[in-house]
């Protein structure tokens, strides 16, 4: 397993449509291994193929929920709180499709690894069926809804060359865009 470099915008990769994938071999099985753990590392709750710059329709997601069982860490000495702990619930979908998107929308304040600090509200269905296939090339059908729904359309979005700024107001992406140039030339 190996951590990959995120491309970040303007990369023109991140404009490309992600081909689908035929081969489900090991190849394949590193890439997915190597897509974990490069978002766990960044870190992030989902990544597309893309995003490590190759062009295949295969994203991974955490949503890393809360573990209600485990005992939250205590203070330490200066009195910092640490966080619940997560439980990791890693999901892969290769070559996923989306269909019977709802008519009510949820909005989300979304941030993507590619456009590192940048957070914005974007609009989409609340919830949407997924058809995938898993790292063995089974076929899965659910319908998704919550952040799953709002995360699985971000980064389904990635495969066709969409990164969620893509759906702000023009005036909303261009301060975006420059907010991350600030950040960068700080940096």
């Amino acid at each position: 397993m190996a951590i990959r470099q995120i491309i970040e915008i303007p990369d023109p990769l991140l404009k490309q449509v992600s081909a689908p994938v035929t081969a489900f071999d090991a190849e394949l099985e590193t890439l997915v291994a190597d897509m974990f753990e490069t978002m766990y590392d960044a870190p992030g709750i989902g990544l597309a193929a893309i995003q490590v710059g190759v062009p295949l329709r295969v994203l991974v997601i955490d949503l890393q929920p809360e573990d209600p069982d485990a005992e939250p860490e205590a203070c330490d000495h200066d009195g910092h709180h640490h966080h619940q702990p997560t439980k990791r619930e890693p999901q892969v979908f290769i070559n996923p499709v989306l269909s019977d998107p709802s008519d009510d929308q949820s909005i989300y304040s979304e941030g993507c690894l590619s456009v590192p600090e940048i957070y914005a509200d974007v609009e989409r269905p609340a919830r949407v069926r997924v058809q995938w296939q898993d790292l063995e090339g089974k076929q899965h059908d659910a319908v998704m809804d919550g952040i799953m729904a709002t995360c699985i359309q971000h980064e389904i979005d990635h495969l066709e060359g969409i990164v969620f700024i893509g759906h702000l107001s023009r005036l909303k992406r261009q301060m975006a865009l420059k907010k991350l140039e600030k950040l960068r030339k700080a940096a």
